[in-house]
């Protein structure tokens, strides 16, 4: 499978998990990836640029990964965004929370590459 011709967009407050997710998307085959510091950067970026894939953390200041996700999936336009959450919360709660917006699959940090490759072929149309 090939994920060169789509748009990831990358959303982290943390530079290195950025890099390190990029690094792994890379070695994917994944060029074409753009990154955010923050949910709302995250949503300027979407209105202007199509994205196929967006990878979120979940906590993060200004906007976190689950307000990003409900308003990605509240907008006409971006609903249908395949959407991973990263989290370095494993608490059940969340995650149901995040089911219940719409996430198409989540990924607990610290995590392989293989482990997000894994998630990845789920949602994304092979």
């Amino acid at each position: 499978m090939s994920y060169k011709n789509l748009t990831v967009l990358i959303v982290d407050d943390f530079t290195t998990m950025r890099r390190i997710v990029r690094k792994i998307l890379r070695d994917l085959d994944f060029e074409d990836i753009l990154e955010a510091e923050d949910g709302s950067a995250a949503m300027s970026v979407l209105k202007g640029t199509k994205v196929d894939l967006i990878i979120s953390d979940w906590n993060m200041p200004k906007m976190t990964g689950l307000e990003l996700l409900k308003e990605v999936r509240s907008t006409d336009n971006l609903k249908g965004i395949p959407f991973l959450m990263l989290t370095a919360e494993a608490q059940k709660e969340n995650i149901m929370e995040a089911v219940k917006a719409k996430v198409s699959n989540y990924i607990v940090k610290p995590f392989t590459p293989e482990g997000l490759q894994e998630k990845l072929a789920k949602i994304l149309p092979q």
